[in-house]
């Protein structure tokens, strides 16, 4: 890869903005999506259908099938599982109780989950300064959660459940790490992990009574699943173009990104507000991101 020009760097830095904003709208989006008791299993079924069908049309224009091997179906059930059905069970429900900027803080800490992660698998060495990172992660969490009073306390409880969904994230990526995607690109782990998900949630969504008519998408609820759906696959997409062209330390700094712009959605479409101690647990958040990433040589050295 040859060197970036400064208007190669400039456009390259417009894309991580304008990624930021489309996956930090996500989050006002679910919490639209749920606002009128829409279940997280059809909740989950229509994002991993909407999501299959997006990526069978970017695989076919590629040129590439869906994984078909043991060990391929085993990578994408895993994706399926961890990156998908699991969390967003969490978050959906979470969703219902807790404001869309406090989700889009409390999802910045998946770097910070990754990092253990990391040392528990041997991926990673220990490092002070990524401890210490995690440390102020933690503390945020904690200021979010000490308005609940109590670990009785409902708020408290949510914030915990929300949670769930950013360890999934570190332990998925951990684990990819570790075991690879046999010979996979990240378009057919995507496109495989959402049709088995999809297959596997059909049943459960209309076993457990939360399945959602198809004509719901006139709603205003319907609407806002899909405008998420369509938005995550649509990122996804350029974050993978974005590590390939400038590399994936210069890409991560999306998670900034993301949470700030989550915040700012949920007060724009929203009409979100925080008290002061909310603020304080954000810039936490963003000092631990800081400290837990590993340090760059340069944010876009050529490969």
């Amino acid at each position: 890869m040859s060197p970036l020009s400064r208007r190669e760097v400039f456009f390259l830095t417009a894309m991580l903005v304008v990624m930021g904003a489309g996956w930090g709208m996500t989050q006002p989006l679910t919490k639209i999506a749920v606002s009128t008791g829409y279940k997280h299993f059809g909740l989950i079924f229509w994002q991993l259908f909407i999501g299959a069908a997006l990526m069978a049309l970017f695989c076919w224009a590629r040129g590439t099938r869906l994984p078909r091997g043991r060990r391929q179906i085993g990578i994408c059930l895993m994706v399926a599982m961890i990156g998908t059905m699991i969390p967003n069970s969490t978050s959906y429900q979470a969703a219902v109780h807790l404001p869309a900027g406090i989700l889009s803080i409390l999802l910045s800490m998946v770097p910070m989950w990754a990092f253990p992660i990391a040392l528990l698998m041997g991926l990673d060495r220990f490092s002070w300064r990524r401890i210490t990172g995690l440390a102020l992660g933690l503390f945020g969490v904690l200021l979010i959660a000490a308005p609940g009073a109590s670990a009785m306390d409902l708020a408290v409880f949510w914030v915990l459940v929300a949670l769930v969904s950013g360890i999934c994230y570190g332990l998925e990526g951990n684990l990819v790490a570790k075991f690879g995607t046999a010979g996979m690109d990240p378009f057919q782990v995507l496109y495989g992990a959402s049709l088995m998900g999809g297959i596997i949630m059909l049943p459960v969504a209309l076993l457990s009574g939360q399945w959602i008519a198809v004509d719901a998408a006139l709603t205003t609820e319907g609407q806002a699943l899909i405008l998420a759906s369509i938005i995550h696959v649509l990122v996804y997409t350029g974050y993978v173009w974005l590590v390939g062209r400038a590399g994936s330390v210069f890409a991560v700094q999306v998670s900034y990104l993301v949470t700030g712009f989550g915040v700012l959605w949920a007060k724009l479409i929203l009409d979100e507000s925080y008290p002061a101690g909310i603020w304080a647990a954000l810039l936490l958040m963003f000092a631990g991101m800081y400290l837990v990433q590993p340090r760059p040589k340069a944010a876009l050295a050529p490969a």
